[in-house]
């Protein structure tokens, strides 16, 4: 066999040097949220570089205010995460600053078949992140093919990590099914009906989700609920201080309607996704032993 010349020998090195930096770069992915960014990193391992742009428990994201470096980020990613239906509408905006035809922009909303009007706390269905997990793995091996099998075990992987959630809410279920509640707004929304609760004041919900006054009904209502105690569990807004929600709260402390404060970012003192929302769970249940069926 005829040797390569010196410069054929080089230019044939060079060439299979830039293959495989090509396949060892990491996958860009940017999530609005960084819980959603938990299923990326589980799933992707150290094929991903994961950006999450909100990462405070203290941000709000409605009202979050993106930097020249968030946009930059979602620019140049491969894949971008966020929640969908107006909860983080400074994304859309972001994605269509910047033309990318080979981005990946995913809604966590859309993969539940949400619609723009319906409840946008969404994480807070279980069946958000297996759902967000399926698409994770379609996303990472379409853009990395000899990936794939990888990504498909880890995500069988992270899926049993999410085994507590359905173990915790199957059991709450089974004991407290139509147990009525009702709540501040609506954050723990999909949650309570996955419990098989009765939500009531849901127009009342709806109105301080929405930023508009309730119906003097629908408050009405509301205080009716919690001074007759015809409700055992006032979920709340952990993350919101206003004179509505701290009256509310008075009622049914003063009513003994048990309390329970839900939060929209994960807290400082919960290390995952898994732990912040079970910890709300066996919350809930607590209360629900406390006020009884």
């Amino acid at each position: 066999m005829k040797a390569l010349s010196r410069g054929a020998a080089l230019a044939a090195a060079i060439i299979c040097f830039a293959i495989t930096a090509a396949q060892a770069a990491p996958i860009r992915v940017v999530v609005a949220e960084n819980f959603y960014g938990e299923a990326v990193r589980a799933i992707g391992g150290d094929g991903v570089a994961l950006t999450a742009l909100i990462t405070s428990p203290a941000a709000d994201p409605h009202d979050f205010e993106p930097t020249p470096s968030n946009a930059r980020a979602v620019a140049d990613a491969d894949i971008v995460i966020y929640n969908g239906i107006a909860y983080d509408p400074w994304m859309d905006k972001l994605l269509a600053a910047s033309t990318n035809p080979k981005r990946k922009a995913i809604t966590v909303a859309g993969l539940l078949m949400r619609k723009a009007g319906d409840n946008p706390h969404v994480w807070y269905d279980p069946a958000a992140m297996p759902v967000l997990a399926d698409a994770v793995v379609k996303a990472l091996s379409a853009a990395d093919p000899n990936g794939a099998a990888a990504y498909a075990d880890r995500a069988r992987a992270y899926r049993m990590q999410l085994a507590p959630i359905t173990t915790k809410v199957a059991a709450i279920k089974a004991r407290y099914a139509m147990t009525p509640v009702t709540a501040t707004e609506p954050v723990f929304g999909y949650m309570a009906e996955a419990l098989g609760l009765d939500i009531r004041n849901q127009r009342f919900q709806l109105a301080v989700m929405n930023g508009t006054e309730p119906a003097a009904k629908d408050t009405a209502a509301m205080e009716n609920d919690l001074k007759g105690g015809r409700v055992k569990v006032l979920f709340y807004n952990s993350q919101v201080t206003d004179d509505l929600t701290e009256h509310l709260k008075s009622l049914a402390q003063a009513s003994n309607v048990a309390t329970v404060g839900i939060s929209e970012t994960r807290p400082a003192d919960k290390t995952s996704y898994v732990d912040w929302i079970t910890s709300e769970l066996d919350a809930t249940e607590k209360a629900l032993a406390a006020g009884g069926t």
